[in-house]
C-alpha cells in the first residue's frame, strides 16, 4: 500500500521504470486526471451545498446522508483519479495494455441512484405537503 502511495509523490520513482514517452501521451493522461479531480470537486461542493442550502426533509437526516455521501464520493474519485494517472503514467512509460477501470461505470451508477433516490424524496416531500 505505501508503496503505491509513493508511486504518487515520487517523480523519480515513476521516471524510474521504462522509457521517455511521446509527451502527447503524458499530457493527455494528465488532462484526464484532471477532469476526474473537478469531477471529485463538483462533488464534494454538491456535498457541501447541500449540507449547507437543502431545507429539512422528510425523512429525518437524509439531508445529512446526502451531503456526506456527495462528499465522500468526491473524496474517493479524487483519490481514485490519482491512483489511475500513475497505473496510466507507468503503462505507457512501459508501453503496456493501458489499466482497464470499472470506476466511471460504478461512479454513473453511484450518481444516477442518487438521483432517483432524490427524486423520490422530491415526490414524497411534495405528496406531503398537499
Amino acid at each position: 500500500m505505501w508503496q503505491v502511495i509513493r508511486r504518487w509523490f515520487d517523480p523519480r520513482e515513476l521516471r524510474s521504470v521504462g522509457s521517455t514517452p511521446d509527451y502527447r501521451f503524458s499530457l493527455a493522461n494528465e488532462r484526464t486526471f484532471l477532469a476526474w479531480l473537478r469531477t471529485g470537486l463538483a462533488l464534494v461542493a454538491g456535498g457541501l451545498a447541500a449540507a449547507q442550502f437543502l431545507p429539512p426533509l422528510p425523512l429525518a437526516h437524509l439531508r445529512e446522508v446526502i451531503a456526506v455521501a456527495l462528499l465522500l464520493l468526491g473524496g474517493t474519485v479524487a483519490v481514485r483519479a490519482v491512483d489511475h494517472w500513475a497505473r496510466t503514467e507507468r503503462a505507457i512509460r512501459l508501453g503496456e495494455e493501458l489499466p482497464a477501470s470499472r470506476f466511471p461505470a460504478v461512479l454513473a451508477l453511484a450518481v444516477g441512484l442518487g438521483a432517483l433516490l432524490l427524486v423520490v424524496a422530491v415526490l414524497v416531500r411534495a405528496v406531503g405537503d398537499r
